[in-house]
């Protein structure tokens, strides 16, 4: 799969650039990786008003949503200082601050270390220290185990390292109720599943991107045909935890009607793509086609579990 380079590209700038303010916040915002975090949170609340059963303390849910976005904010700036070697070859993150100039690596550093200490304080005091253990967690995984250890080594770092991108829910759910339980193991594996067939196709459009930077993604090493065939793999697995939360998690009619919609039109996408990759016949476009809907899916199954406990009762007690 070709992916066309640009003709020129940025140079990282030993010293900042002087930018006005707005130009600037602009630039540390891009750091947060801000639709990182808006998918994040679209997994967070929803599980709190799942374990609630109803509507949670308003307090409580801004305390566990800024929390968590300043925690991913914190893990998100982390890897751009980290990555900033690798960005500057790749097309699609050429135009991140630490690349441009536009922020410093000292400045990127403290930015990312402020962020982290404000999250953990604001899940630990606004809503328990269970909540803000979780958030430490999460920010080591993104940083240390995937970005650090994972991500230039082995194929499967996005495996292993999306367990970072699962922790929103296990933080949403001790938030509520102070405790761990099975819906919020659930729902942290429907994610964990959900990762590999969300990511995977977006390596697969950017394969000549992760390979000129080295980074062993498995849809930039692998080729369409193995990936495809993972990807249909993960995404049967996916759906079949999300019928967990039936019996498990006592899910009512609304989940279970959205989850088996979504999953069932999610697989078609995935086996769409493995056909169209075992025939050669496999685009960026179709690849860009599973990553997007994969989003969508994620979307409506929490909007579904977040609607659900106002709807009927659970089908199974």
């Amino acid at each position: 799969m070709r992916v066309t380079q640009a003709a020129t590209r940025p140079v990282e700038s030993g010293a900042p650039q002087k930018l006005s303010f707005g130009a600037k916040a602009k630039a540390y915002l891009a750091l947060t990786k801000p639709r990182v975090i808006e998918l994040l949170l679209v997994t967070t609340l929803p599980t709190m008003i799942f374990a609630a059963r109803s509507f949670p303390d308003i307090w409580l849910i801004v305390a566990t949503m800024v929390g968590g976005a300043l925690a991913a904010g914190s893990a998100g700036a982390f890897n751009c200082y980290i990555d900033r070697d690798i960005d500057k070859v790749m097309h699609r993150t050429e135009n991140r601050p630490l690349v441009t100039g536009a922020i410093s690596p000292r400045e990127a550093l403290i930015f990312s270390w402020v962020l982290g200490v404000l999250a953990i304080a604001v899940l630990w005091f606004g809503a328990n220290p269970l909540a803000g253990l979780l958030g430490v967690a999460a920010i080591f995984f993104y940083v240390v185990v995937y970005t650090l250890i994972l991500k230039r080594r082995t194929a499967q770092n996005i495996v292993w390292g999306g367990v970072a991108g699962c922790m929103p829910v296990l933080i949403a759910w001790a938030a509520v109720t102070n405790g761990l339980d099975w819906p919020a193991v659930i729902l942290f594996l429907i994610i964990f599943l959900w990762t590999p067939p969300h990511y995977w196709p977006l390596s697969m459009r950017y394969s000549e991107d992760y390979n000129a930077a080295k980074v062993p993604m498995l849809g930039a090493v692998a080729g369409a045909r193995i990936v495809s065939v993972q990807v249909v793999l993960y995404a049967w697995a996916m759906v079949a935890c999300s019928l967990l939360m039936i019996p498990l998690g006592r899910a009512g009619i609304v989940y279970t009607v959205v989850s088996l919609a979504a999953g069932a039109w999610f697989l078609v996408e995935t086996h769409r793509l493995h056909s169209k990759a075992q025939h050669d016949e496999l685009t960026n476009k179709g690849a860009m086609k599973v990553f997007h809907g994969s989003i969508s899916y994620l979307t409506l199954v929490f909007v579904a579990l977040a609607v659900d406990p106002f709807v009927g009762l659970p089908l199974m007690s």
